[in-house]
């Protein structure tokens, strides 16, 4: 072979190794898109509302928490591994997240340590005043909270502020067995 035709062979080989280079490139997927996607879907009043309804004929535990407040950074491990031991006698637990939009990072770094089993939700921005007392007449939105949901649907009991496991037992326990 010529010093001509192994230059071109050289170029084609060149060229055929950067094509593949950058089609892999393209089929990498890409960081942000794929957190993004794994972000709690935003809720306002009637999402809420439409959420407890959701889960009718389960007990249900709502956990309000916010990267920004500590004692919901304490109790959600906690919450996770309730949820974990109690699922098997059918209880359901929902989280909601109170952090704005510009703490969207935090949230979502302490959803990856944590690993959450149960869903998680975000309070849509605005509409503050609407989505509390959707929840609960008179809640002023203090963190941590907890609200107890019976199997027909009607909230029969909430902590307000952070709470030990053992009251959150008794609760739970009372809760599945429809005592409350």
């Amino acid at each position: 072979m010529n010093m001509g035709a192994m230059m071109m062979s050289l170029r084609s080989g060149l060229v055929l190794l950067w094509f593949l280079a950058g089609a892999g490139a393209l089929a990498a997927p890409q960081t942000p898109k794929t957190a993004a996607a794994r972000d709690p879907a935003l809720i306002d009043a009637q999402g809420y509302e439409k959420l407890v309804q959701q889960y009718r004929g389960k007990p249900l535990v709502v956990t309000f928490w916010a990267t920004w407040c500590e004692p919901c950074r304490d109790e959600y491990p906690m919450l996770n591994e309730l949820a974990k031991q109690y699922a098997p006698q059918g209880l359901k637990v929902v989280g909601v997240n109170l952090d704005d939009d510009g703490d969207l990072i935090l949230m979502r770094r302490f959803m990856a340590r944590y690993k959450p089993i149960f869903p998680n939700y975000r309070r849509k921005p605005g509409e503050e005043e609407t989505f509390r007392q959707a929840v609960l007449p008179g809640w002023n939105g203090s963190l941590p909270a907890s609200f107890f949901y019976a199997k027909d649907g009607k909230q029969v009991g909430n902590f307000i502020g952070e709470r030990n496991r053992e009251t959150y037992e008794g609760a739970i326990r009372s809760l599945l067995s429809g005592s409350n």
